[in-house]
């Protein structure tokens, strides 16, 4: 089984790519961070520095790997359009969508895949959280281009899962104090009461991958959270 995990060098990208590993894929991994790729190139089969939000380098990419099964999606800017609407501007909005739905509607476009496309979105998609209209806007989008591609692309299969929150270097934009009031605050609101690790979210990527009969799906990795 190969497969390619953009974003696959940190957070669920990397807990992804460690757990198909070792399920015994032929995993490689892309990123724009030349240490994290170099931290991670012995751990998997690949890891290349493409920007995802590069034509050029995403075509090329994809035209050198040549045919593989499966796709996954995992990247993004960061909290880039997090905050009130009303002091973002719109080139920060027009970030967040660069940075992750039109950087997925690329790759998508330009692999070879043969078996399935899985999308990371975000719980934000269907929450009503102040300050993430941009990042409930951008997730939103991921989330509804899902059915019909995979009625377009079939048989590939096109799923997507929306995790909560995740204990990831997505909230290095927090200090750490600030961060672990967050997750305390959410940690009381949640069923399973605990945030989420990207190990969480990289079994529910394993599940799609594996599950060829599950497609046009949103699987929700949130610990109850758009249901508390």
């Amino acid at each position: 089984m190969r497969v390619v995990i953009m974003g696959g060098t940190s957070g669920i990208g990397l807990a992804a790519a460690e757990r198909l590993t070792a399920a015994g894929a032929e995993v490689i991994v892309t990123g724009r961070n030349p240490e994290r790729l170099a931290a991670v190139k012995d751990r998997v089969a690949g890891a290349e520095e493409v920007d995802g939000a590069s034509e050029g380098a995403v075509a090329e990419f994809f035209e050198r790997v040549g045919p593989l099964d499966h796709l996954v999606l995992a990247f993004s800017p960061g909290a880039v359009g997090m905050g009130p609407l009303a002091s973002l501007s719109l080139g920060d909005i027009r970030a967040a969508f660069d940075g992750k739905l039109f950087g997925y509607l690329l790759a998508v476009q330009k692999a070879q895949v043969t078996g399935s496309v899985t999308m990371v979105s975000a719980a934000s998609a269907r929450a009503a959280l102040p300050g993430t209209a941009a990042l409930a806007a951008v997730n939103g989008a991921v989330e509804r281009v899902v059915p019909p591609l995979a009625a377009e692309l079939s048989p590939v299969r096109v799923n997507a899962v929306a995790p909560g929150v995740i204990d990831t270097p997505w909230w290095s934009f927090l200090p750490e104090d600030q961060k672990e009031a967050q997750f305390g605050a959410v940690t009381e609101g949640l069923p399973v009461k605990r945030v989420g690790t990207p190990q969480d979210v990289a079994g529910a990527i394993h599940y799609l991958i594996e599950s060829t009969y599950v497609t046009g799906t949103i699987l929700s990795v949130d610990g109850g959270f758009t249901v508390a």
